[in-house]
């Protein structure tokens, strides 16, 4: 067994480095996936959905750091739901936890892929994808972490390119282009659009993991993700509408590259600035894919120590200080996906997880508040219990509208809920409590080593 140094966690994190986590983890999203929501809704019907998907995540994130912050280095939603609820809720949320991120690094995969193929056509989107893929999990596998002055250049630097491709695009844009063919599903289109709204902010619920380690967090948490969450709706609702005025927005709804091909609608495809553009665009996506790959084998490590899952899972490499076992699953998890499957369908089943992970932890909320009232929260939900009522109520319709316009793949998901709780049952595990120690995630330093 690896030494493991156990340490109270510093904290030293201020509302920019909140900003610059939130962000990096979720700005993938406005650089694909959400345009296929426009297939399935038009261009005003996805507009509504996103304003009803940005309510929900705004009363969510603020409801689901009151859990983080009051179950120190807990593993993540599965932890909460186990206190709440007991051992087959646990089992739930962590699944739930698994299938969003674990299934949302393929689909940014097939995003690099896409947009290596933009620049150079003979490059196959797949294969690229899984370069990628393998590389990155290498990279985990032997612990060379980004350092937190990386992290800010990156979001800022995909930031800033996305505000110049709005400033690019915006005296091109044409209203009519925007406000042709509306809504041609009528308003049950809104309902088929909201998983791919989701995919504006999935991930984002990430930053809750750090709320330890944040200065004077009743103070600074409201600031970071107040300053996060209104950074990424401007970009949201900017990109969005932007890109939909460019040209018929049919052609963009089913691409994996947008953005550059809507640039290249205005200045060309062959302009150089369109090849820096979409060049510049692998690093917003570079970002988010590097924080799903450590954020699921996260997870994966937690549960496998609190006996959830295999226990080879929790091995922790004698030289490297990582994981290993744990990444290695999830890189097999994403290959698979990418060879299997596609973007719009990985994207459903990542977010069906999501979805599934915050009616969880919204339950687990109110069960606490009654459960356990002298639990201390150094942060409490504002408004309770109205946020958390609201992100509950929205997530739950979610779930069901997804269910409905993607029943094959709710079959695929739920089937494999009800294999897990099978194996979960005949192995005994609902009968083994879990000791609070186990409940603790993993925590990666920057020499690579391990705290709890």
């Amino acid at each position: 067994m690896p030494n493991v140094t156990t340490q109270q966690l510093k904290r030293v994190l201020k509302p920019i480095h909140l900003w610059a986590i939130a962000v990096g983890l979720v700005i993938s999203g406005e650089y694909f996936g959400w345009n296929l929501g426009w297939a399935v809704s038009g261009t005003i019907g996805f507009l509504i959905a996103t304003l009803i998907i940005t309510l929900m995540y705004v009363t969510f994130i603020f409801s689901y750091t009151e859990l983080t912050t009051s179950i120190p280095h807990a593993g993540g939603a599965f932890a909460y739901a186990y206190r709440a609820l007991g051992p087959f809720a646990g089992l739930v949320a962590g699944y739930a936890t698994l299938i969003d991120f674990l299934f949302a690094t393929p689909a940014i995969a097939f995003a690099l892929g896409a947009y290596l193929h933009f620049l150079w056509p003979a490059i196959s989107v797949l294969y690229s994808a899984l370069f990628f893929n393998v590389v990155f999990i290498g990279i985990n596998v032997l612990g060379v972490k980004e350092s937190a002055v990386f992290s800010i250049v990156v979001t800022v630097l995909a930031v800033g390119e996305l505000l110049l491709f709005m400033g690019v695009v915006l005296p091109h844009f044409k209203m009519n282009n925007f406000v042709s063919h509306p809504m041609p599903f009528g308003w049950t289109g809104i309902f088929a659009a909201l998983p791919y709204a989701v995919w504006f902010y999935l991930a984002i619920e990430g930053v809750a993991m750090v709320a330890e380690e944040v200065k004077e967090p009743k103070r600074n948490i409201p600031k970071g993700y107040i300053s996060a969450l209104a950074t990424l709706v401007f970009l949201a609702l900017g990109v969005m509408i932007l890109t939909g005025g460019i040209t018929d927005w049919r052609k963009l709804s089913n691409l994996d590259y947008p953005l550059p091909q809507a640039i290249s609608y205005a200045l060309g495809r062959a302009g150089s600035f369109t090849k820096i553009f979409a060049s510049i665009g692998l690093f917003g996506l570079i970002a988010s894919f590097h924080g799903t790959i450590l954020a699921s084998s996260r997870q994966v490590f937690a549960m496998a120590r609190s006996g959830y899952m295999p226990r080879f899972l929790s091995k922790v490499s004698n030289k490297f200080k990582t994981p290993h076992w744990a990444i290695l699953a999830g890189g097999v998890v994403s290959c698979l996906a990418l060879y299997y499957s596609d973007t719009n369908k990985i994207i459903v089943v990542s977010v069906m997880g999501a979805i599934l992970m915050y009616m969880m932890s919204m339950i687990s909320l109110f069960v606490l508040r009654v459960k356990e009232p002298a639990l201390e929260r150094s942060f409490k939900s504002p408004a309770y219990p109205v946020f958390p009522a609201i992100a509950l109520i929205i997530s739950t319709i979610t779930l069901f509208a997804m269910i409905y316009y993607n029943f094959e793949l709710s079959l695929y998901f739920f089937g494999g809920l009800a294999v897990v709780i099978l194996i979960f049952v005949l192995m005994g595990k609902h009968k083994v409590k879990i000791m609070e120690e186990n409940m603790i995630a993993p925590i990666f330093l920057s020499d690579n080593s391990i705290i709890q």
